[in-house]
């Protein structure tokens, strides 16, 4: 299993994959942000890692 997060580039919040998975788009967690992350900013290699390993992402 490998930690697979966004880093915010905005403020610098970092988000975990599964968490942009769930949702596909998001604003960003950070105090004060207006940023919007989206599954897709993530890199085609950690996508395509995540989705064919799914299951050991669930929380």
């Amino acid at each position: 299993m490998r930690i697979i997060t966004h880093t915010c580039s905005a403020c610098g919040t970092i988000v975990a994959a599964n968490e942009l998975e769930d949702n596909r788009v998001v604003k960003c967690p950070g105090l004060g942000c207006e940023e919007v992350l989206r599954f897709r900013d993530l890199s085609e290699d950690a996508r395509s890692y995540f989705l064919e390993n799914r299951e050991q992402y669930q929380i």
